[in-house]
């Protein structure tokens, strides 16, 4: 890519592109671009354009870059800027998301979907849209699915099959009863301390409850094919050394339910003591060897196995987020490659309750008070019609739901009409 660029930069041709978005994510992007030959940002799209300016000051834009950049609230508006090739979705709403998704695509732009809530409900369709325009539709390089999609591509052309992949996190005992009102103690923060910092109590929920968990390893089912375990994400501890031990089939005296399957790993016991050699924020993959030759190869290359010398894992202990999305940016707008996308349905994020639900009740969403997001089967979700977490926010219950429950279709008031709701339907019809 970076001959690509050479090339660019030699025709002063610089990557248009415009971000959607600038909350932390977004930040995090912004404070590279000075330093990032050939990338213009052209457009900021942000609901408050004064923050919006204020977190490029503080991420340490010049006057200059700020005044020459456009800021706006309309994403449509921005979308008609014949120079913008890549849109950068990173909202992280997932309604919002599928709109803006779209809508780029309508305007021949790549789309870079930081927003994985938005692409775990319906990325399939948005992908295939996106091809049939001759666009570019991918995951984002330095969030996790992506460096895990990378990770598998990687074992699978190299020959291995892939037995397990997955992300490391933090999770206790009762972490999916965890709601705002409690989200801080576990962060070591008061609530004042938090407000003060601008922290999101519900956002950061999302990630403690296992909803963004669910979220993102739907994600990775759905751009790599490997599946999800009937009983959704278990969160066994393990460290980086126990991986091929612990990340096989329990036929061979593992923890999974069957070969290729997602699992997210705890970065500490059930009784709160840390794991030695966490992955907290890392990624793993865990392949098998072909066969005794290269088995042996682990052996002498010093990759860390399990005992039997068949199973071996790769890791990469953090991710950057936004300071590493760049990549992603040029490899659609230089090579019209995605950094993974998804392909097929397989895997999905419904809304459980987390306590006993009332009918009347109305549902909060994503890392609320009332529901968190377990992964499932895609085969699973349907069969039973629930409701995707995606879509549970600002929904009414019809009926009493049972903590720990699905909560199905059936069991609320029926959704907002919204591009979301309809492209999730196409999904499911085929249609």
């Amino acid at each position: 890519m970076q001959h690509l660029l050479d090339k660019r930069l030699a025709e002063n041709r610089p990557v248009g592109v415009t971000l959607i978005g600038a909350g932390k994510f977004g930040a995090m992007f912004l404070s590279q671009v000075p330093t990032i030959e050939g990338l213009q940002v052209r457009t900021i799209v942000d609901l408050d354009i004064d923050n919006a300016k204020a977190t490029c000051a503080r991420v340490g834009w010049e006057d200059a870059r700020i005044s020459s950049t456009k800021f706006t609230d309309d994403a449509n508006d921005a979308l008609r800027d014949e120079q913008c090739e890549v849109v950068i979705e990173a909202t992280g709403n997932p309604i919002a998301g599928v709109d803006h998704a779209l809508a780029a695509i309508e305007h021949g732009k790549h789309v870079v979907m930081v927003n994985v809530e938005a692409d775990a409900l319906c990325g399939v369709v948005l992908a295939q849209k996106a091809q049939a325009a001759g666009v570019v539709y991918t995951m984002a390089y330095g969030d996790q699915p992506a460096l895990i999609w990378e990770m598998v591509n990687w074992g699978r052309l190299c020959g291995f099959e892939i037995t397990a992949a997955g992300k490391g996190t933090r999770y206790f005992d009762g972490a999916h009863q965890s709601t705002p009102d409690t989200v801080w103690e576990h962060y070591g923060l008061t609530s004042d301390q938090a407000a003060a910092a601008g922290m999101n109590s519900q956002m950061f929920n999302s990630f403690l409850d296992g909803t963004k968990s669910a979220i993102e390893m739907a994600a990775v089912c759905n751009a790599t094919g490997l599946l999800a375990g009937d009983d959704g994400l278990t969160f066994p501890a393990c460290g980086v050394d126990d991986l091929p031990r612990l990340m096989r089939p329990q036929a061979d005296g593992g923890a999974l339910q069957q070969k290729g399957q997602v699992e997210v790993i705890a970065s500490e016991e059930r009784d709160g003591s840390p794991v030695f050699r966490d992955l907290r924020w890392g990624v793993y993959v865990v392949f098998e060897a072909p066969n005794d030759y290269s088995a042996d190869c682990f052996r002498q290359y010093g990759l860390n196995t399990d005992v039997s010398g068949r199973y071996a894992s790769m890791y990469k202990p953090y991710h950057l987020i936004g300071l590493e999305l760049s990549y992603s940016v040029f490899s659609a707008a230089l090579r019209q490659e995605s950094i993974g996308h998804p392909r097929a349905y397989v895997a999905d994020a419904v809304a459980t309750a987390k306590r006993d639900l009332k009918a009347g009740e109305t549902l909060d969403g994503e890392g609320g008070f009332t529901v968190y997001g377990k992964l499932m089967p895609a085969r699973a979700s349907n069969s039973v019609n629930a409701l995707p977490i995606g879509l549970a926010h600002d929904v009414l219950l019809k009926q009493d739901v049972r903590q720990g429950e699905i909560v199905g279709m059936a069991d609320i008031d029926g959704l907002a009409v919204s591009t979301a709701s309809a492209m999730r339907n196409q999904l499911l019809t085929g249609t």
